[in-house]
């Protein structure tokens, strides 16, 4: 049975309830009693408590398991700046993802102003009430100085998505594709194209699990990012030169075994692919349209792996495969950040997860017979009901290690706590 189109607009305006998202009560609000015990003069008894041990804000409110969803829109997916109002669609769209991959509730927060400053004044001001910060469509580079200032002021995980989500992800799909054609983190070329948000976290994420600076080469609207380039450099991407002299994306990738795109469609082509290295890994992931066609990619280069940010071709690279796990797990160990050592545990446990027999429910979610490690295969759907019970215990346990939970766990009894709570069978 084929599926029947959907209308966007009817879509997120339908049964008279326009958006994605509501804030539904936990406790009966029944009779008189209820209201009493609910607000007052019941709710002065747990003001009082935590007045006395601000720790107990987590035992008698949400705050444990509640994420700030914030953005000015000024980089509203691929649709550039269209204001702070026009991006809650998105932002109710994040709050959907969280609750659904991981029980996690959000409150959706559109601000308007986009100076790092007053932004990082505005975050600050609202953070008591949450237990994490999801930073969405913050503009490269005002989005480093929000999130890094944030990060230093704040006690609670700041999590800018649109860096790091994509490049945790990424960095599981480069563990297995290189491993399936067996060639190593050390001694790979890697090249961008895109040294925006994405593209710089993406080269951070690649650092931290192993590739050597002076493998990985940038580039974006100017070409390459060299050392003394005059146009289109921030202090980010300047960590990044190389070489000392302008070069084009062509020339850059000519040899190059990786091929990361974060940038424009369509800017690879026939001969770009055959330039590359024997067995290329090629993750084209403009949205909706990669840097090269993924039907051009396969047809010129059959020996390559092949990845996209789209749904509809083999190894999508989704950042919905780690955001609600990743907070998820902060959250339940009371993170006061999330860490390189978080982040690389999540792309650890995902590329892991990729590995085990892919779940019936998996298969029939995606109308598939078989699907199994390989080439075609990289990282876990996001539809897989695991990835949570994977990623969320293995950052969980790299907080603890790495000194940054206030609370500890046992994981295997969490990992139970987690297939209840998600109503996870496979």
């Amino acid at each position: 049975m084929t599926q029947t189109a959907l209308d966007p607009l009817e879509y997120h305006s339908r049964d008279n309830r326009p958006g994605k998202i509501s804030v539904t009560p936990t406790k009966p609000l029944e009779t008189q009693q209820d209201l009493s015990m609910a607000y007052t003069p019941g709710v002065a008894v747990p003001v009082l408590e935590i007045a006395k041990n601000p720790d107990d804000v987590y035992k008698y409110t949400d705050k444990g398991n509640l994420v700030a969803v914030i953005s000015n829109g000024t980089a509203i997916l691929g649709l550039g700046n269209r204001g702070a109002l026009a991006s809650k669609p998105v932002m109710e769209g994040k709050g959907v993802l969280f609750k659904r991959f991981a029980d996690i509730d959000v409150f959706d927060i559109e601000i308007t102003p986009t100076n790092p400053k007053q932004v990082i004044a505005v975050v600050e001001a609202i953070a008591p009430t949450f237990g994490g910060i999801n930073l969405e469509d913050f503009k490269s580079p005002e989005c480093f100085e929000i999130e890094q200032v944030l990060i230093e002021k704040l006690d609670i995980p700041v999590f800018h998505d649109d860096q790091h989500g994509t490049a945790i992800i990424l960095s599981a799909a480069i563990l297995n594709a290189l491993e399936i054609i067996g060639k190593k983190l050390g001694e790979v070329k890697v090249v961008f194209s895109g040294a925006g948000a994405a593209g710089i976290a993406c080269a951070k994420q690649l650092l931290n699990i192993g590739v050597p600076r002076e493998n990985l080469w940038m580039t974006d609207i100017a070409g390459l990012v060299y050392k003394g380039r005059p146009q289109e450099m921030f202090v980010e991407k300047e960590a990044f030169a190389r070489g000392t002299k302008p070069a084009t994306l062509a020339e850059v990738l000519n040899g190059a075994d990786v091929f990361i795109g974060v940038s424009a469609a369509d800017i690879v082509n026939e001969d770009m692919l055959k330039s590359m290295a024997e067995n290329p890994i090629i993750f084209a992931m403009a949205n909706p349209n990669p840097e090269v066609k993924y039907e051009l990619a396969k047809a010129t280069r059959p020996d390559a792996i092949v990845a996209t940010g789209r749904s509809d071709y083999p190894n999508q690279i989704n950042n919905v495969l780690g955001f609600p796990f990743i907070f998820r797990g902060a959250l339940d160990v009371r993170a006061k950040t999330i860490n390189n050592e978080m982040k690389v545990a999540a792309a650890q446990a995902l590329a892991a997860l990729a590995k085990e027999t892919v779940a019936p429910s998996v298969l029939k979610a995606y109308n598939l017979d078989a699907l199994s490690y390989g080439k075609d295969y990289i990282v876990p759907k996001p539809l897989d009901p695991r990835a949570c019970l994977w990623v969320a215990p293995a950052v969980a346990k790299a907080a603890v290690e790495s000194g940054v939970a206030r609370i500890d766990l046992d994981l295997d009894r969490y990992v139970e706590q987690l297939r209840k709570r998600m109503k996870i069978k496979d």
